[in-house]
């Protein structure tokens, strides 16, 4: 699979058909890869793809990186399923013109956490790292294990619908269809059973170890405003201090902003120094927007966000009580 990419990548670049090519190579770290930007087919060998790729490749679109996919110029980009859905709604939202860029979808077996290796590895240092049918192994000083790569996956992934990519150009293999993930709705329905009550004890259970880093925020390819509205200072939205409320507000705000545009690829969890369980609001969220205005986000860039459009036959009993 990886040569075929490598192949792939290398055809596109010295055909013209891109300028660039974005993906991933191998870190300096064994349980790591690190994004990679391509622009020569020499350069093709680089790219690798296995569960350290965790980045997600589309952030490049927004940002401070808009300049890689400037108008006119042709990006290829490298994706998982979760990636291609970011990639989908910010052609949706106008983030890019879906004719510069060329989606290369890649099938997708999960991201590793990397947190689970290193409990599994009993705090011994890991020197080397493989994965092989559906196992993985790590190696260093008297460390020599495998274990199946589910018990080592991101949470996200082990619910994820959409491992591979719905919108593509070119896919490496061949692409897998979505299916119901049961995983995806346990933790969802769990907390629907809970009373107002407990939901609100739960929720600051969670965000009361929040330290307000916003890794969350700064890793979401969802959030990609050029002003935050935490940063804002006239009006300020929202207190500075390390206070409970303050915390609370500024998720709940947050999950708001990217409710029917997140694509629950996990990578604020991954980011979380402190282990948050920051996927809960987004999936409630995420299953408000699909059963009311049947919206799932990332899958047509053709479709405007739920949150972003407006039909005439919506229901309107959230607004009429």
């Amino acid at each position: 699979m990886i040569e075929e990419l490598r192949e792939k990548v290398k055809k596109l670049l010295a055909g013209g058909d891109v300028e660039l090519v974005i993906g991933w190579e191998k870190g300096s770290q064994p349980l790591s890869s690190t994004p990679v930007f391509i622009d020569s087919p020499e350069e093709a060998d680089r790219l690798v793809f296995d569960s350290t790729c965790g980045n997600n490749p589309a952030v490049y679109s927004t940002k401070d990186a808009r300049r890689l996919v400037k108008a006119g110029k042709k990006v290829g980009v490298v994706v998982k399923g979760c990636d291609a859905r970011s990639l989908s709604l910010y052609v949706a939202e106008k983030q890019v013109k879906r004719d510069n860029i060329v989606i290369i979808g890649v099938p997708c077996r999960g991201v590793l956490d990397s947190d689970k290796v290193e409990e599994l590895a009993g705090g011994r240092e890991v020197l080397e790292y493989s994965e092989q049918d559906g196992k993985i192994t790590v190696r260093g000083k008297d460390l020599d294990l495998t274990f199946d790569a589910k018990d080592v996956l991101s949470a996200s992934c082990l619910a994820c619908i959409y491992p591979d990519a719905k919108e593509y150009d070119i896919f490496i293999g061949e692409a897998r269809d979505g299916k119901p993930n049961k995983e995806q709705n346990a933790a969802i329905d769990e907390f629907e059973k809970l009373s107002s009550e407990e939901r609100w004890k739960r929720m600051e259970e969670i965000y009361s170890k929040c330290i307000r880093c916003y890794a969350c925020r700064n890793v979401c390819p969802s959030c990609y405003c050029n002003e935050c509205f935490v940063d804002q200072n006239d009006p300020q939205w929202i207190g500075k201090t390390p206070e409970i409320t303050d915390t609370m507000i500024f998720h709940i705000i947050r999950n708001l902003h990217v409710a029917g545009r997140c694509v629950e690829c996990g990578a604020c969890e991954r980011a979380c120094p402190m282990g948050l369980d920051l996927l809960l609001l987004n999936r409630k969220a995420a299953r408000e927007v699909e059963e009311r205005f049947g919206y799932v986000t990332g899958i047509d860039s053709g479709e405007k966000p739920a949150m972003a459009d407006f039909r005439e036959d919506e229901k309107q009993n959230f607004i009429m009580g």
